[in-house]
C-alpha cells in the first residue's frame, strides 16, 4: 500500500509538471506571436524562453499551427471573455457596463503600440489560414453575443432606445473599438486610443432612451 501511494504521488507530480510545462510554452507562444506575429514566430525562441527542449515542445503540441490554436484558445480567447464578456454579466445598467467595459480599454504605451492580440492575429491569419479564423471567430462571436445580449437586456428594462438594433450595435461597438486599436497602432500614439474611448463613450450615451435619461439629470437630447 505505501509504495502504491508513493508511485501515486510520483505519477500525479509528473502530470503536473507536464501541465506547468504546457502552460509556459502557450504563455511564451502567446508573447511571441504577439511580438512577431505568428508566421514569424519563432520555436527557437519560444523554447529558450522557457527553458524547454524541442522534445518536450512536440510531446504537448504536433506542430507550431497546434501551438498557435492553444494559445488562441487558451490566452486570446479567454482575455477577451475577461474583458468584455464577464464585466457584461452584471445587473448595471446596461449602458453604464459597456461604458465601464469601454473605460477599461489599456492605453498604456506599449500596449497600445503592440496593438490588440485578436486583431493582429485576425488580420494576420484568417485570410490565410481556416483554422485560425473559425477559432478567432468563436472569440468574436462571444464579445458580439455578450454586448448585444446586454443591449437587448437594456431594451426590455426600458433603458436602451427601442430603435437599437442590438446585433448591429454590438458589431459596430467591436468595430469602433478595433479601428480605433489599429488607428492608435499604426500612430504609434496613447493619444489616439484615449479619444478613441471618448468617442465610443459618446455613442453608448446615445444610445439611452429618453425614459431613461431624466435620472441622470439629463432632459433634453440633442
Amino acid at each position: 500500500m505505501l509504495v502504491a501511494h508513493k508511485n501515486g504521488k510520483r505519477k500525479v507530480g509528473r502530470f503536473r509538471d507536464a501541465e506547468r510545462t504546457r502552460e509556459r510554452l502557450v504563455q511564451a507562444a502567446a508573447r511571441e506571436i504577439y511580438r512577431a506575429g505568428f508566421q514569424s514566430a519563432s520555436l527557437e525562441t519560444i523554447l529558450a524562453t522557457t527553458g524547454v527542449t524541442k522534445g518536450a515542445l512536440y510531446y504537448h503540441f504536433d506542430s507550431k499551427e497546434a501551438l498557435g490554436y492553444a494559445v488562441v484558445d487558451e490566452v486570446i480567447g479567454p482575455d477577451v471573455r475577461l474583458a468584455w464578456v464577464r464585466p457584461l454579466l452584471t445587473d448595471k445598467d446596461p449602458i453604464d457596463a459597456l461604458i465601464g467595459a469601454v473605460r477599461n480599454i489599456p492605453v498604456q504605451p506599449v500596449i497600445v503600440r503592440g496593438g490588440c492580440a485578436l486583431n493582429n492575429l485576425a488580420q494576420e491569419m484568417s485570410p490565410l489560414h481556416a483554422g485560425f479564423r473559425k477559432r478567432l471567430e468563436t472569440a468574436f462571436n462571444a464579445w458580439r453575443e455578450a454586448v448585444a445580449s446586454i443591449l437587448r437586456r437594456g431594451q426590455a428594462e426600458g433603458s436602451v432606445r427601442r430603435d437599437v438594433k442590438p446585433d448591429d450595435a454590438a458589431g459596430l461597438l467591436i468595430a469602433m473599438v478595433e479601428g480605433y486599436g489599429s488607428l492608435a497602432k499604426n500612430a504609434q500614439d496613447p493619444k489616439v486610443m484615449k479619444a478613441g474611448i471618448r468617442n465610443i463613450v459618446g455613442w453608448l450615451e446615445s444610445l439611452r432612451s429618453l425614459r431613461s435619461l431624466p435620472s441622470r439629470g439629463n432632459h433634453k437630447r440633442g
